[in-house]
């Protein structure tokens, strides 16, 4: 029977793609002459450490900042034109074992969210591309068709996704104890706390161990897409592991590791 009133919101980096998001927009922006080379290189060395640590806080606001002051002064509708170079790239990095998953939650009728500290412009038609309903993201202020420099509500990152998901939770009706969540971070705890289902996806080392406490569902989706091949054959693919994540999230949370490393359905750490 499908969740009528439910919903899924997946973190973007590091979740539902490998790698930052930000960087491909950085990339962009570069090459159309937004920020200079200095800024690129330094956001590239960043977009390594996040591939391979994660991110903090600090770092975060950082990239925010610095995207706040690349778009300063320039027309939205440029930034908007960036898309086609940006979602492309984006779409390759999407996880196969991602797709799967929202592909068995539209099936079960829930709807399906990107939420994502990344700009708005560049995470809605991301979601679009995924045939998702939508994203919740950082959403900078746009007066006369140009960006100010300013936030306009929340930074979507932390308490701010949080704070964002419960605004769109109230405005569609969601049950939010019937609905899921998927982030790789410990700094997604206040989305995940939230929800009746979250699942830690490639968790970094501090929210590994708030899902082990809790008994949380974890499960490794594989970096890059010739691994999922090799690694899931003997379970029928990708899509088998996403469909045994999936059902280990309708059960409130819990499992039982030593009866799925027995049937190997999930990699467990």
């Amino acid at each position: 029977m499908a969740d009528a009133t439910a919903a899924a919101f997946f973190d973007l980096d590091r979740t539902l793609i490998s790698g930052s998001s930000a960087f491909y927009f950085g990339v962009a922006a570069w090459r159309h002459k937004m920020i200079p080379t200095g800024d690129l290189l330094s956001d590239g060395a960043r977009a390594i450490s996040f591939k391979l640590f994660g991110a903090t806080d600090e770092s975060s606001e950082a990239v925010r900042d610095r995207i706040l002051q690349a778009v300063e002064g320039q027309q939205q509708s440029d930034l908007i034109a960036l898309n086609e170079e940006i979602t492309p790239h984006i779409l390759e990095k999407v996880r196969p074992e991602s797709r799967s998953l929202i592909d068995m939650h539209h099936e079960a009728g829930r709807d399906c969210w990107i939420v994502s500290a990344s700009p708005i412009e560049v995470v809605a038609p991301l979601a679009k591309a995924l045939g998702m309903e939508g994203a919740l993201a950082t959403t900078s202020e746009v007066q006369d068709g140009r960006y100010t420099g300013r936030l306009e509500g929340p930074f979507v990152y932390g308490e701010g996704k949080a704070e964002a998901i419960a605004k769109l939770a109230s405005e569609r009706g969601y049950d939010l104890r019937l609905s899921f969540s998927y982030s790789d971070s410990a700094s997604d705890l206040p989305m995940m706390e939230m929800v009746g289902h979250p699942v830690a996806v490639n968790a970094d080392k501090p929210l590994e161990t708030v899902a082990r406490q809790r008994g949380w569902p974890m499960v490794e989706f594989s970096r890059k897409t010739k691994q999922v091949v090799k690694t899931t054959t003997a379970i029928g693919g990708g899509a088998l592991l996403a469909s045994a994540t999936y059902t280990l999230g309708r059960r409130h949370g819990r499992i039982h590791a030593e009866a799925l490393r027995g049937r190997r359905l999930l990699p467990w750490r």
